[in-house]
């Protein structure tokens, strides 16, 4: 009997698409391992911090012009960490960890003193940053990178280390003092902890403990914290004190109303009664100016990258690759939501910068950076077979 000759397809041979402009544009982000949905969005977002930046301020070109230049640093950050495999992320975990514990101990040795605090080191005529900000990376990495090469749910005895990994460099960015990156620093390495399948038994006694913790905590704060969260519970009671900057955040915010004043018209920060208006305080400044359907039309930019950003790392296929990003973008969404909380009066000031909006250098390279090994590990994710 003839053998029926079968298509080349059923052969084992599928038939190529025809070359398009659509398939070569994936081709394109493919091979560079760049997301261009959570791209694009990060860029208008950054392009919308450097329209705000410009008004807050005081119209200096020269400070929008640095801070794109550290966009631009940023950016190529990114573009390097998104070509790095999960394997050698594991692999660099522990000396990312250990060189970042090293810089700390380093500011607190020979740090460079700024604003009533020491939080930055200095290489004369290079370079000044924060270290503090390499732990928001190399923390969750790090503890990432443990519990992945353990049995999960995580035991106690791991909970133990791992709560070693993370209380030795909070304590010492709390040192500084930085109470705010501590939070931060620590969150960004209990989302880790959480989502590696803690029972919400035991979530419930952390929390607890945390609480019974909470006077200790209020006896080793420094005076001027305790007075942060005093003016929280009533702004009011020193108004030209330490209650001035929340009074005027929320002043400037009311007084935008629904479109706001229009761009560069904010009486609030051009006449320069909203303090730190460029850093901590620029969302005062996007309320004045554009007013409620401004910044919502920001926190729906926020909500749209922190949901890309999740559906990317629910795409990851082993368990650091699944740890780790979900730590990233958990921690991101926290930046946000703590900032805004501040600035609106919610939460308690802490000094955390709006991501990619608010001024700041060392900040933005790692944002990107963290969004680099996001993007990383979509796209060097193991293929399962069917």
């Amino acid at each position: 009997m003839a053998l029926i000759d079968l298509p080349r397809p059923l052969r084992g041979h599928p038939v190529r698409p025809p070359a398009s402009g659509i398939a070569r544009k994936r081709g394109v982000w493919e091979r560079v391992h760049l997301d261009p949905w959570l791209l694009g969005m990060l860029l208008v977002l950054m392009l919308a911090g450097l329209v705000v930046l410009y008004s807050a301020s005081g119209q200096r070109l020269e400070v929008v012009i640095a801070q794109g230049i550290r966009f631009g640093v940023a950016l190529v950050v990114m573009l390097l960490l998104a070509q790095v495999s999960t394997t050698t992320l594991l692999r660099w975990a522990l000396p990312v960890y250990v060189a970042g514990l090293l810089m700390l101990v380093a500011v607190e040795l020979v740090g460079d003193m700024g604003m009533g605090a020491q939080r930055w080191l200095v290489i004369p005529g290079v370079i000044r940053f924060q270290p503090s900000e390499l732990m928001k990376l190399a923390m969750p990495l790090m503890v990432a990178a443990y519990l992945s090469r353990r049995e999960l749910p995580p035991r106690l005895k791991d909970l133990v280390v791992c709560a070693l990994l993370i209380g030795v460099p909070v304590v010492l960015i709390a040192k500084q003092p930085d109470l705010g990156t501590s939070l931060l620093v620590a969150t960004a390495a209990i989302f880790v902890v959480l989502l590696a399948g803690l029972s919400w038994r035991f979530i419930a006694v952390l929390a607890g403990l945390a609480a019974a913790a909470l006077p200790v905590l209020w006896l080793n704060l420094h005076d001027y914290q305790r007075q942060r969260v005093l003016t929280f519970l009533d702004p009011n009671s020193d108004p030209l004190g330490s209650g001035w900057n929340i009074i005027q955040s929320t002043t400037a915010i009311g007084s935008g109303g629904l479109f706001g004043k229009g761009w560069l018209q904010g009486t609030q920060s051009q006449l320069e009664f909203l303090p730190e208006r460029h850093t901590d305080f620029i969302v005062a400044v996007l309320g004045e100016e554009f007013g409620l359907v401004g910044m919502l039309a920001v926190l729906v930019l926020y909500l749209l990258i922190v949901s890309r950003g999740l559906w990317l790392a629910a795409g990851a296929q082993d368990t650091f690759g699944r740890l780790l990003a979900g730590s990233i973008i958990l921690t991101f969404f926290i930046y946000v939501f703590v900032n805004v909380g501040m600035v609106s009066g919610i939460l308690p000031v802490v000094g955390v910068p709006l991501p990619l909006v608010s001024y700041g250098g060392t900040s933005s390279v790692t944002l990107l950076a963290g969004f680099g090994i996001l993007m990383a590990i979509h796209a060097h994710r193991r293929l399962l077979p069917r």
